[in-house]
């Protein structure tokens, strides 16, 4: 691993990749583990002469700028091999993925996140990785261990996070000081974190809340059952019951009654995790919840000061969490190309200088450091910092959620808003939303 403060320059291309290249691109894969593990694809040649390898990602015009530059990088050190990129947003991303799935159509290498991971490593859509991992090629040393685990489905390698995030608070600092009312912090349980948000409505006679309402948000009923000492899931099942989830709701119950969140109807107006949509930013809370490679986007929708900490709960109950991983398509005919292209965005140092902290701080934690002192946008030292607040006090990543996973979140979303509006109560909202949750993860 070069030191993080000294990184390699390099004008021109790589000498020893353009070697494996000319290796890779012009002579057939043997069958002796050369291309990887496992399955038909890596025994597959690959045809002679330059090759163009097809990429697809979710993301704004930010994302594609710097993933664009980073591949441009690779084919300059690589000229045999180029890149046809196509991008989107996230709305319709996977739908278009799922329609390439059907057809043996997926691109070369794509963008996934954790809502569909292990589901298309099942279904096998994913190429697997672990070849490359145990004889380096694909070298995964200079990552946090529970980062690079959290790529794993049924012990095998299938992806390789794109950037870390931090499930973080999101909260408008120049409110809090005209109101006179302290910071949140780092730490704070989640009960005391419901009396500080009762505070800061107290003190804003009621004209803005003190925080979101997440009673429907995955991310933070699974780290308020980790600080219990039970997880999301076991397995392919839920790994809670009832019981636990009409506590998390009266906890929200609670807060209700207290006024420390605003109307149901502003609430469910913000489930969907947009920034632009976020209370903390039109002005109805003083914090709301999101992923912290997010945070510049909110400090684009406000002109009050934002700031972060971490969610409620201890440090210990969040894990080194991909915010998405770069993953390769089973069916691809250069299987070992784009593990080689993999390698390259998650340790080569220019190219973490161009992919900056878009998606979140590097995966790799040299790259991470040197990249750091380079950012010039304030929203992502924010989250860098946050990053580096918490790195050592994180607990163990549990397994990627199952297939099913994205159901389950839509359907927590809605049981949430039945209990917010009084539609449903609590027990009976609770029982019912585990028995449809459990056929979901089931079918």
């Amino acid at each position: 691993m070069p030191d993080a403060r000294t990184p390699p320059h390099r004008t021109g291309p790589d000498p020893g990749r353009r070697r494996l290249l000319g290796a890779l691109l012009g002579a057939p894969l043997a069958a002796t583990g050369l291309a990887g593990c496992g399955g038909r694809e890596d025994d597959r040649p690959v045809e002679d002469g330059p090759v163009e390898l097809s990429v697809f990602w979710y993301g704004t015009a930010a994302r594609a700028e710097t993933t664009e530059k980073a591949l441009r990088l690779y084919s300059s050190r690589n000229n045999l091999v180029s890149f046809r990129v196509t991008w989107q947003g996230l709305p319709g991303y996977y739908d278009r993925l799922a329609t390439q799935a059907a057809g043996g159509n997926v691109p070369d290498l794509i963008q996934v996140d954790d809502t569909v991971l292990a589901e298309y490593a099942r279904r096998e859509i994913l190429l697997d990785l672990g070849g490359y991992v145990t004889d380096e090629r694909l070298d995964l040393r200079g990552l946090p261990p529970e980062l690079a685990r959290y790529g794993e489905v049924d012990g095998r390698t299938v992806a390789v996070a794109a950037a870390q995030t931090t499930a973080a608070l999101v909260y408008n600092r120049s409110l809090l000081r005209r109101l006179g009312v302290a910071e949140p912090r780092t730490g704070m349980s989640w009960p005391a974190y419901v009396d500080w948000a009762a505070r800061v409505t107290r003190a804003a006679d009621g004209r803005v809340a003190g925080t979101m309402d997440p009673s429907g948000d995955h991310r933070a009923l699974w780290l308020w059952l980790r600080s219990g000492g039970t997880e999301l899931y076991q397995g392919r099942q839920l790994g809670f019951g009832a019981t636990e989830l009409v506590d998390w709701f009266e906890l929200w119950q609670n807060a209700r009654a207290r006024r420390a969140t605003p109307s149901a109807a502003l609430v469910d107006q913000a489930d969907g995790g947009e920034p632009g949509r976020q209370l903390v930013v039109t002005g109805h809370t003083a914090a709301s919840f999101a992923w912290a490679h997010q945070f510049p986007e909110f400090r684009r929708q406000t002109r009050d000061e934002l700031a972060l900490a971490a969610f409620p709960g201890p440090p210990a109950a969040q894990w080194p969490r991909a915010s998405m991983y770069w993953a390769g398509f089973r069916g691809t005919r250069h299987p070992a190309l784009v593990a080689d292209v993999i390698q390259f965005l998650t340790n080569n140092m220019d190219a973490g200088l161009a992919l900056g902290h878009e998606r979140g701080v590097s995966p790799n934690l040299a790259i991470r450091r040197y990249v750091r002192e380079s950012l010039a946008d304030p929203g992502q030292q924010a989250a860098a910092a946050l990053a580096e607040a918490v790195a050592d006090q994180l607990g163990p990543a549990p397994g990627p959620p199952p297939k099913g996973h994205a159901r389950v979140r839509a359907l927590l979303v809605e049981t949430a808003e039945g209990v917010r509006s009084g539609r449903a109560g609590t027990r009976a909202a609770a029982t019912r939303f585990v028995a449809q949750a459990e056929a979901a993860l089931a079918s």
